[in-house]
């Protein structure tokens, strides 16, 4: 038997920039297939879809992402995946929140084609890449007016038996999220909830594994509960069409 085939998945928006990305892995890693997302619910599914990616790369600034905590659920539920993030921004708390997440890297999209190389090769190796300017003090105090870091979330009501939300900025949920939220709440399983929305049940898996730690909870009870009450971002009141 062959060895089995590297499989590699680039999320961002820029469908050039996923195709470069992708001839990198393919030329100087030897990944035999390249899978392409254009949004974090894309991503998503594909990852479910896929269990066997070796690597995953996502950008923060493509649909959905919101900010980096969402790459949580990915490292909960695909801990075998090499997860980095490749990013145009050098926003100090957004590399520390992507780090804090779980990710085994964070590279800047300004890097060469050999440092961006370079850098891939260290996490491939088992290490964790961070840019430089992490150690520059100086960067500290400088922001930029396009920081995903700035976006304003209101705070979530939660019902009194669940967890206290985590620190930090929550990212919002998807459109997907919010579709395998209302269909919790509505009882079905994972199962169900698969079936209804076409997805694989590994990535209504990572979905609820993000919808967990959105609403700061562990168990798909307090999760419905949740759900059933106002949140940030709702497309509708799911409780006036059941």
């Amino acid at each position: 038997m062959g060895a089995p085939a590297r499989i590699g998945l680039v999320a961002d928006d820029d469908a050039y920039f996923r195709m470069a990305v992708g001839a990198i892995l393919v030329r100087q890693f030897g990944f035999s297939e390249i899978i392409e997302a254009g949004s974090l619910d894309e991503a998503l599914e594909r990852l479910g879809e896929s269990p066997n990616i070796g690597a995953a790369l996502f950008d923060l600034s493509m649909p959905g992402m919101g900010t980096p905590t969402n790459l949580r659920a990915v490292r909960e539920c695909s801990p075998e995946t090499k997860v980095a993030v490749i990013s145009a921004s050098n926003n100090r708390r957004n590399i520390l929140l992507a780090l804090e997440a779980g990710v085994h890297g964070y590279m800047l999209k300004s890097l060469s084609i050999t440092d961006l190389a370079a850098a891939l090769q260290i996490i491939f190796d088992g290490g964790i890449y961070v840019p430089p300017s992490l150690a520059d003090i100086s960067s500290m105090a400088v922001e930029t007016s396009d920081d995903i870091s700035k976006v304003s979330v209101e705070k979530v009501e939660l019902p009194a038996a669940s967890l206290e939300p985590e620190a930090g900025p929550m990212s919002p949920l998807t459109p997907r999220q919010q579709d395998v939220l209302d269909l919790l709440v509505q009882g079905k399983t994972n199962k169900e909830i698969a079936l209804a929305l076409r997805l694989g049940e590994g990535t209504v898996k990572i979905h609820m594994a993000a919808i967990f730690r959105y609403f700061g909870v562990n168990n798909r009870a307090a999760a419905a509960v949740a759900g059933a009450r106002p949140y940030p971002n709702r497309r509708r009141n799911l409780m006036s069409s059941m």
